[in-house]
């Protein structure tokens, strides 16, 4: 069996309505968090909300690390949440989706885990 260099873990949520005031500022620092909890080294981090006249209502989010990347997008209106982080190296991609896991359920009662899915990259 081949050994990978990075993981990339992916997570599927319904019933994705969070009661906080402005939910762009609270995901993106949460992500950050969920990033600095891990010892990962964030480069960047963007977010843009989609008010619903171009696209549907939601927001896309992306923290580039130097180990790679966390990022999420949601449906709003729906509740669907996608999260995916890629990390490589010794930066533990499940640590920071366990993070952002219970602090989505802390905030979130009505949140269903759907699907996670581990994949092993730069396998070699």
């Amino acid at each position: 069996m081949s050994q990978g260099h990075g993981t990339h873990i992916m997570v599927d949520y319904t019933g994705f309505f969070p009661k906080v005031n402005n939910l762009t500022d609270w995901i993106i620092s949460t992500m950050e968090a969920a990033v600095d909890n891990a010892v990962a080294r964030r480069v960047h981090s963007h977010i843009e909300h989609f008010d619903g006249s171009n696209s549907p209502p939601g927001f896309a989010a992306v923290i580039l690390l130097d180990e790679s990347h966390l990022s999420a997008h949601c449906y709003s209106t729906k509740g669907w949440l996608a999260i995916d982080c890629f990390t490589c190296g010794g930066t533990d991609a499940d640590e920071i989706i366990d993070y952002l896991h219970r602090q989505l359920l802390a905030e979130t009662p009505t949140l269903k885990l759907e699907n996670r899915a581990l994949v092993r990259r730069f396998l070699h």
